[in-house]
């Protein structure tokens, strides 16, 4: 499975509204800051509010912002939105399961069988994170590769 463009930008939009938790943003400096173009990030935006995401305000101070906490939003969720199900077959699919033209017998079939194995390992690792821990292990990496210490208690 590769995420589209729209997810990881969706992705990269919200790693931004997550830093800057509790303000609103406006588009045109989300696009120009992680480098998405505007008109994409619009498209982008709106489905995540539609969902119930993000909130929006006009006016002065207005803006996008997130409508649930960074800790409380999995990347399982946010792919959905743009990805539908994380199904790899057909067979397998939660909205609109079908059975493969090619398959005999749907309960024996031994690519149904591993893929959904594949299926639940994607499904657990995405539902199990959230947004907050995804910004953690990437900072985390961030500074190992700058060789930086951490000396907080």
């Amino acid at each position: 499975m590769m995420i589209s463009m729209k997810t990881k930008y969706a992705l990269m939009a919200l790693g931004a509204l997550a830093r800057a938790y509790g303000e609103a943003l406006l588009i045109a400096d989300l696009a120009r800051t992680e480098g998405i173009p505007k008109k994409f990030l619009e498209a982008i935006l709106l489905a995540l509010k539609n969902q119930g995401i993000l909130a929006s305000r006009k006016g002065p101070g207005g803006g996008y912002s997130l409508a649930v906490s960074p800790e409380a939003l999995t990347i399982g969720r946010v792919v959905r939105v743009f990805e539908g199900d994380l199904a790899p077959v057909p067979c397998l699919s939660d909205s609109a399961p079908a059975k493969c033209a090619e398959c005999d017998d749907m309960e024996s079939c031994g690519i149904r069988l591993v893929m959904d194995d594949v299926k639940q390992a994607v499904v657990s690792v995405l539902d199990r994170t959230t947004l907050a821990e995804m910004l953690e292990r990437s900072e985390t990496e961030r500074k190992k590769r700058l060789k930086l210490i951490d000396y907080t208690i």
